[in-house]
């Protein structure tokens, strides 16, 4: 069950839970990053309708 600041991308996978300070991305493999991690890593290189982190040019 996920928590009401939790959001699971539907692309990926990965679930990104919003804390005060920045949100925090739990990645399947390997330490909880950032969105901006999140962007380098994975969504700048899928271009997929749906992906909640699709604005690179905030992060």
């Amino acid at each position: 069950m996920s928590s009401p600041n939790e959001q699971s991308c539907p692309v990926c996978g990965v679930k990104i839970v919003s804390m005060i300070g920045g949100d925090r991305v739990l990645f399947s493999v390997g330490p909880p990053g950032t969105r901006a991690v999140l962007w380098q890593r994975v969504c700048k290189h899928t271009n997929k309708p749906g992906c909640i982190n699709l604005d690179g040019s905030a992060r």
